[in-house]
């Protein structure tokens, strides 16, 4: 499986961005899938429901299925959470895993930079970041070169970047 990360800071269309990519790839043919960090808390599931109240009385894992989908909820009752490489190994086998977050982590990533939500791009801090993509010109992110820039509201060529950097076929 190979890997390609995306970072930005809040708002700035990561999701979006990832959610335009996913039928780029799958056309082509490439099983893809996700893994989103999420820095604050969430939960998928719905106080009172059945799989909540497991959760609630103490079970580490709830596996929920049915004939469309299934999900395996995981507590982790205060163990740390799982490295990113421990969670690529429980995705089953694919092409390419996308992931959402994890601005640190030693996979190449595409940042995601539109100057007019005020921040600084972390390409120059990032050694992982190999690519931007913005709404704005490369000389408005002070990006003069360092780095490719790409049309963020292009997806087929980011797309298209990305098979090219990961060598997919």
């Amino acid at each position: 499986m190979k890997a390609f990360g995306f970072a930005g800071w809040s708002g700035s269309g990561k999701t979006t961005l990832v959610e335009r990519l996913i039928p780029e790839f799958t056309v082509r043919g490439l099983r893809v899938s996700v893994i989103k960090h999420a820095h604050h808390g969430f939960d998928l599931d719905k106080p009172g429901k059945d799989s909540w109240r497991h959760r609630e009385a103490g079970a580490t894992q709830v596996l929920m299925l049915s004939n469309d989908r299934w999900v395996l909820m995981h507590e982790l009752r205060g163990a740390p959470e799982p490295t990113l490489d421990e969670q690529l190994c429980l995705l089953e086998p694919c092409d390419l895993v996308l992931i959402e977050g994890y601005k640190a982590a030693a996979v190449p990533k595409l940042e995601i930079h539109r100057p007019a939500h005020g921040k600084p791009p972390l390409w120059p801090e990032n050694p992982h970041v190999v690519a931007v993509a913005s709404d704005a010109p490369a000389g408005e992110i002070g990006l003069d070169g360092a780095l490719p820039l790409l049309p963020l509201n292009e997806p087929a060529v980011i797309a298209g970047f990305i098979l090219d950097y990961l060598d997919i076929q």
